[in-house]
């Protein structure tokens, strides 16, 4: 779903991209922040099994509500194809995001966490394996989601106009959520199932709270010390829980620096892909959209998975090297590093193909010649000749107003700071006139080609491409951009009477004016008289070149993330086993939040430079972690338990006897005092009978 959920947000619901990506993030990050809430229900009262279950449900539905947000026909009341009411869409979309974020947080969890659970003590190399497979299938998921969701899309669906069918994109997924709980459902008896024992959480953060508020009383230097922290609370809570708690609290430790890693990871979402939106995704028979590039990341995994686990690691281990989890994970965090210095060599390749676009103090423009003889132009201080139906080479700035001089004929001109401008020199009588037309002053988005026509012939001409209408061009003036996608574009020019095909080929992230001159005639030839002027040259740096950042961070999730998770597991507390699989999903949405921090407090104009402050920042934060990790002390909790287990008979039954010891010398000094109140009684009958 969240492979066109920002295109849905930008071209659904007319979003602007700053807006569109701050949703984007904000989603996610609340999907990672849900897994808290999911935990508590598990392990406190429904059990991961349930949990699973009944928030699938809210998921599920939650995916139907977004396809319904979707339906254009449901405000659409003038049939024109665009929704009449937005409020409602967006109301709807808001309700089905949060429905899928309650939902998804819920399991998430759970899931790996419930996956675990059948396994036994004796059974950790079967355990890492699911892991293993685990992980595998999410990038199986999301590998086929993200080559089937965007075809989805494109499909053409509604009652009364066809638009794109985001509907079917959100309702397919629904549909498969459903059949998969069905499936999970079905194989309910073969599941081995623990019990919720309690609100766990709440306890850990109460024994967390009274710890440090007994140590804060007890903070004066006549107080003993004692070996840690969480002792402090040994007066309220058994030692069991404590040392329970002690487990998980040093795990949420090490997660502190772990967002980072996250922060650099789902950029592929967002900033990779811009930056493929200014590549070449030519691949000779394949043909790869700048979305489509995230396809690499789970095609990846599913090689890489086997191959870390079937030949890399065990070779390692016959090396007799010591590549603990925690080791494997700093290693990944490194080649994530390493990952975005690669996307900063390749965006600094783009940089020198890219124009240079006009500043907010600086204007650009370009001249085209549309009269039958050449033209000599003075603009400023640049002086060229046109001829028929030409136009300069580049654009030329301009800081000021400057005077413009056509075949000697002199006008005082300006043009717009901050903008790009094309000037078409016409026939007007005698003389020469100037008419300016706005060009546009960015690369097109999602790798398309802006293409525009300039309609020089003596009557009103209608452009198509495909199913793309350029509308009705009136004589010397220009049509709207139109994005016009890679490959050989056909061109139907057409009057009342007559048409003309004009073919061209078209890159990626490219514009073109396309000139139909005085000249032009219907009929055989009559796209060998029309002129393409290139106003953006087409992307040049191949796409390919992403894969080596693609190959580096995948590898470095893959040594990260699956082994965090079965890190988590190993780590926790057999009560506690959510919670710290919540935990380990919350480093996730702290990294998104991170993204939205640094790119918003960041001002850095070259992306190059961005991509560097990310990697320097992971590169610093895999270092803190190195060290904390170097003073980890990996433990068995189920040893741990199974000793306190041992130990609680003796100190009930210590308990016990201390009980009854106490409970007998009260009862003897009871004895005593009465015995004492007696003789003091007869004393005084005795005195007062005298």
């Amino acid at each position: 779903m969240r492979a066109v959920l920002v295109l849905y947000f930008k071209y659904f619901l007319k979003w602007d991209d700053d807006f569109a990506t701050t949703i984007y993030h904000t989603f996610v990050a609340l999907c990672y922040l849900t897994p808290i809430l999911g935990a508590i229900v598990a392990d406190s009262w429904l059990g991961k099994f349930k949990t699973i279950v009944y928030l699938s449900i809210v998921y599920a539905l939650g995916q139907v509500v977004m396809a319904v947000s979707a339906i254009h026909d449901i405000t659409d009341s003038n049939k024109d194809g665009t929704p009449d009411n937005m409020t409602f869409h967006v109301s709807l979309s808001m309700v089905g995001l949060i429905l899928i974020a309650l939902g998804t947080g819920g399991i998430k969890p759970c899931v790996a966490a419930f996956g675990g659970d059948q396994f036994q003590d004796h059974q950790e190399k079967q355990r890492s394996t699911f892991f293993s497979i685990f992980y595998l299938s999410i990038n199986a998921g999301s590998l086929l989601s993200t080559v089937i969701t965007p075809v989805l899309r494109a499909q053409e669906c509604g009652i009364h106009t066809k638009q794109k069918c985001y509907s079917l994109a959100f309702g397919v997924p629904a549909a498969l959520m459903v059949v998969a709980l069905i499936v999970f459902i079905i194989g309910s008896g073969m599941y081995i199932k623990t019990a919720p024992q309690g609100n766990i959480l709440v306890k850990v953060c109460k024994c967390i709270g009274f710890a440090i508020k007994n140590r804060f009383r007890h903070r004066s230097s006549q107080y003993p010390k004692r070996e840690h922290w969480m002792d402090w609370a040994e007066e309220k809570y058994d030692k069991l829980l404590i040392a329970q708690v002690k487990m998980v609290v040093k795990v949420l430790f090490l997660y502190i620096p772990l967002p980072m890693f996250w922060a650099l990871f789902d950029q592929q979402g967002s900033r990779w892909t811009l930056q493929a939106t200014t590549m070449n995704g030519d691949f000779g028979a394949l043909i790869i959209q700048p979305d489509q590039m995230q396809t690499v990341n789970p095609i990846l995994i599913l090689v890489l998975v086997p191959i870390m686990d079937s030949v890399i690691y065990p070779l390692i281990a016959k090396c007799k090297l010591n590549f603990t989890p925690l080791k494997r994970m700093t290693v990944g965090m490194f080649f994530a590093a390493i990952a975005f210095v690669a996307a900063a060599l390749v965006q600094l390749q783009i940089d020198q193909t890219l124009p240079k676009f006009p500043s907010n103090t600086e204007a650009q423009g370009k001249f085209i010649n549309m009269i039958k003889e050449p033209v000599s132009v003075k603009a400023g201080v640049n002086n060229f000749t046109l001829q028929p139906f030409e136009a300069n080479e580049g654009y030329l700035t301009f800081d000021d107003i400057f005077t413009l001089d056509l075949n000697g004929t002199s006008y005082l001109s300006s043009l717009v700071d901050g903008n790009r401008s094309t000037i078409v020199i016409i026939q007007d009588g005698a003389k020469l006139r100037p008419e300016r037309f706005t060009d546009i002053k960015s690369k097109p988005e999602q790798g398309a080609n802006a293409v525009r026509f300039l309609n020089g012939h003596n009557s009103v001409l209608n452009v198509t491409v495909g199913n793309e209408d350029f509308g009705n061009i009136f004589i010397n003036k220009m049509s709207e951009y139109v994005d016009v996608p890679q490959g050989q574009a056909k061109f139907r020019i057409i009057n009342d009477v007559d048409e003309c095909v004009y073919t061209q080929k078209l890159g990626f992230g490219s514009s073109y004016t396309l000139i139909i001159p005085p000249t032009f005639k219907f009929g055989t030839n009559c796209e060998e008289s029309i002129r393409s002027v290139m106003d953006i040259s087409p992307n040049t740096v191949h796409m390919a070149w992403q894969i080596p950042q693609y190959f580096l961070i995948t590898a470095g999730e893959v040594v990260f993330s699956v082994t965090g998770l079965e890190f988590s597991y190993s780590q926790a507390p057999s009560n506690m086993k959510s919670v710290l699989q919540a935990g380990w999903l919350l480093t996730v949405a702290v990294g998104n939040i991170i993204v939205l921090i640094v790119a918003e407090a960041a001002t850095l104009e070259d992306q190059w430079a961005e991509y560097i402050l990310f990697a320097s920042l992971l590169v610093l934060v895999c270092f803190i972690f190195a060290f904390m990790a170097y003073f980890y002390t990996y433990i068995d909790p189920t040893k741990i338990e199974a000793q306190f287990a041992q130990k609680e008979p003796e100190e009930k039954e210590k308990r016990k006897s201390l009980e009854m010891t106490r409970k007998d010398s009260v009862e003897r000094s009871n004895e005593q005092r009465r015995s004492s109140d007696s003789s003091s009684d007869e004393e005084e009958n005795k005195q007062c009978k005298m």
